[in-house]
């Protein structure tokens, strides 16, 4: 990578209880917690505020669900589906995305904080006015994903694909896209200043100032 910066790993106990998600109809608010949910199928479900701590889901697929302003502290996905899934406006704190499908995740307008997306397929999420802090996208498809007035501190795109994405009034100062792969995306020159890219790249955004590069 690119530039080095520890993130925060999920801190899961070794000893989870195998409970099924819909045990958190039992309880008095909407919370799960010390638990693994496994090799099953989460459907057609709508929870506000939804907090989950120290959970492992694997080879779990999310059908239909929206959690919005959900709370996930200490979580890892690993093997699971979670296309078109919300998330909006929640509150993303230190979370493992492992081998996941994420295609058209909504994160608009969450807070997401030392989190791993690892090869992943997360291809049109929608970031739209999220902050993310402390943040590394690795070896993951991010075909037209929107970044839309996001907010990058210490942000990692290594080795994806970042074709058509939208950093449309975002600033890319100190972000290091060197690795990635990609035939268009939608900048402005604002938005491009302090970016770091490879000598190939460069020729490309030379365009975008008017300029024509001689080889």
């Amino acid at each position: 990578m690119a530039k080095v910066f520890k993130i925060e790993s999920p801190k899961l106990p070794l000893a989870l209880e195998k409970v099924n998600f819909q045990d958190i109809f039992y309880e008095e608010d909407p919370y799960l917690s010390n638990c693994v949910i496994a090799n099953t199928v989460i459907d057609n479900i709508a929870i506000d505020r939804l907090i989950l701590s120290k959970v492992l889901f694997k080879n779990v697929r999310f059908i239909n669900v929206s959690f919005r302003k959900i709370d996930l502290t200490d979580v890892i996905f690993e093997n699971c589906d979670l296309s078109n899934a919300s998330f909006r406006e929640g509150l993303i704190h230190r979370v493992t995305f492992d081998n996941c499908k994420v295609l058209g995740l909504n994160l608009a307008e969450a807070h997401v904080g030392n989190v791993l997306f690892d090869n992943c397929i997360a291809n049109l999420c929608d970031f739209t006015e999220t902050r993310l802090k402390q943040v590394i996208f690795d070896d993951s498809s991010l075909q037209s994903a929107n970044y839309f007035e996001c907010k990058f501190n210490k942000v990692i795109f290594n080795e994806c694909d970042i074709n058509d994405v939208d950093f449309s009034q975002t600033s890319l100062k100190g972000i290091d896209i060197s690795t990635c792969r990609y035939e268009r995306l939608n900048v402005t020159l604002e938005s491009i200043k302090g970016c770091e890219v490879s000598s190939e790249q460069a020729v490309g955004f030379a365009s975008l100032l008017g300029l024509k590069v001689k080889s």
